[in-house]
C-alpha cells in the first residue's frame, strides 16, 4: 500500500526499495532516508506555465522552462505548410541547439502533431519553437 503524501511536499517512505544514485552506487530509501516528493495541490509533480500562441509568420519563440524528470509534449494545429523546430538552450536563449537522438534530426515537424518531444534533466535548460512558414498559420502548445 503507498505511503501517502501531503502537501504542499512530502516523502515516500516505501519498506524495502533502492535506486541507483547518480554515480552508479546504490541509494537506499528508508524511514531515516526517505525519498523527498514535490507535490501541488491536485497531486503529482509542479505544474509549469505552457508556451502558446498562433505564428503567422517566420520565427522564433519562447522560452518554455520545463519541469524536470516529465514528458514536454508538443501539440502543433492549423493549416500551414513549413517546419517547427523544437530548440533546446542552456544558456538563456543565447546558444540553441535543435533536438536530435544518435544524431539524427529530433521534434522537428511539417504537420500537425500532438506528441512527446523531450525529457529534461538540466534545471537549466529552455525550449523554444523555431518556426519557418511558407504559408497559413500554425497554432503552438509547449506544455507537460
Amino acid at each position: 500500500m503507498p505511503t501517502p503524501i501531503q502537501n504542499p511536499a512530502g516523502y515516500a517512505i516505501p519498506r524495502a526499495i533502492a535506486y541507483a544514485d547518480t554515480d552508479g552506487s546504490m541509494l537506499q530509501v528508508s524511514n531515516a532516508a526517505p525519498l523527498p516528493v514535490a507535490v501541488t495541490s491536485g497531486g503529482g509533480t509542479a505544474a509549469t506555465t505552457p508556451l502558446t500562441g498562433t505564428a503567422a509568420t517566420t520565427s522564433v519563440v519562447g522560452p518554455y522552462q520545463p519541469a524536470i524528470g516529465r514528458a514536454v509534449m508538443l501539440l502543433l494545429t492549423g493549416t500551414w505548410t513549413g517546419t517547427v523546430k523544437v530548440m533546446r538552450s542552456v544558456d538563456g536563449g543565447t546558444t540553441k541547439q535543435p533536438l536530435t537522438i544518435n544524431g539524427t534530426t529530433w521534434g522537428q515537424f511539417t504537420a500537425n502533431c500532438c506528441e512527446a518531444v523531450w525529457d529534461e534533466s538540466e534545471s537549466a535548460a529552455r525550449f523554444y519553437l523555431d518556426i519557418t512558414l511558407a504559408s497559413g498559420s500554425v497554432t503552438y502548445r509547449v506544455a507537460q
